[in-house]
C-alpha cells in the first residue's frame, strides 16, 4: 500500500511541475489579435490582359526545320592536268593512310620471311605495319627505303596548280609523334 500512495504523491508532483512550466503567452495573443483587427490588406487588382490573336501559321510551303536539308549542290569535279603528275585516285587506301606522318611514332623494324617490316606507333597507341612499298600518310606517301633506325617515304604534295610534286621525308626512330611538319 506503501507503494500506491508513493505513485500518487509522484504523479501529482509531476504534474504541479508541468502545469507551473506552462508558457505565458497570453500578451501575444492579444496583440496578434489586435493587429489582425486593426489591419487591412490592400490588395492591387490583376492588370487587364488583352486577348492576342491566333497565330496563323503560314510557312508551310517552305521547308521543314527538322527534315535534312537537299544538297543541290553541283558534284565536284576534280580536275586532273594530263600534263604533269597525279596519284592514283582510284587506288584502295591502306590502314596507314589514315594517318598523317606527325601522329605516327616509328617503333621498331623486323625481319620475317626475307621481308622487312617496321612498326608504328599511333598517338592511339595501336600497333600498325608496313613494309617497302606501302602506303602511309595523308599525302599519297609510299614507303621507299627501310633502315635499322629511320625510314625514307616518299609523298606527293599538291602544288597549287593541279600538279603534285614528289617529296623525300625521313622518318627516325628518335623522332616522336608530333615531331614532323608533314601532315
Amino acid at each position: 500500500m506503501n507503494r500506491k500512495v508513493q505513485r500518487v504523491i509522484f504523479l501529482t508532483l509531476s504534474l504541479g511541475l508541468v502545469s507551473a512550466c506552462s508558457p505565458r503567452i497570453d500578451d501575444l495573443i492579444a496583440y496578434t489579435q489586435q493587429v489582425k483587427a486593426t489591419t487591412t490588406a490592400v490588395v492591387e487588382p490583376y492588370p487587364e490582359f488583352n486577348q492576342q490573336p491566333a497565330f496563323e501559321y503560314t510557312a508551310s510551303s517552305f521547308r521543314s526545320p527538322f527534315a535534312r536539308p537537299v544538297d543541290r549542290s553541283s558534284p565536284v569535279v576534280q580536275t586532273t592536268n594530263n600534263n604533269c603528275l597525279q596519284p592514283d585516285f582510284e587506288r584502295k587506301k591502306e590502314p596507314l593512310e589514315k594517318y598523317g606522318l606527325d601522329s605516327l611514332t616509328l617503333s621498331g623494324t623486323f625481319f620475317t620471311q626475307g621481308i622487312r617490316w617496321v612498326l608504328f606507333k599511333t598517338n592511339e597507341g595501336n600497333l600498325l605495319k608496313g613494309r617497302v612499298g606501302s602506303h602511309l600518310g595523308l599525302f599519297f606517301g609510299k614507303i621507299t627505303s627501310i633502315n635499322d633506325e629511320s625510314i625514307i617515304i616518299e609523298q606527293l604534295l599538291p602544288d597549287g596548280t593541279g600538279c603534285w610534286q614528289r617529296e623525300k621525308t625521313t622518318l627516325s626512330m628518335n623522332s616522336s609523334a608530333g615531331d614532323n611538319n608533314n601532315v
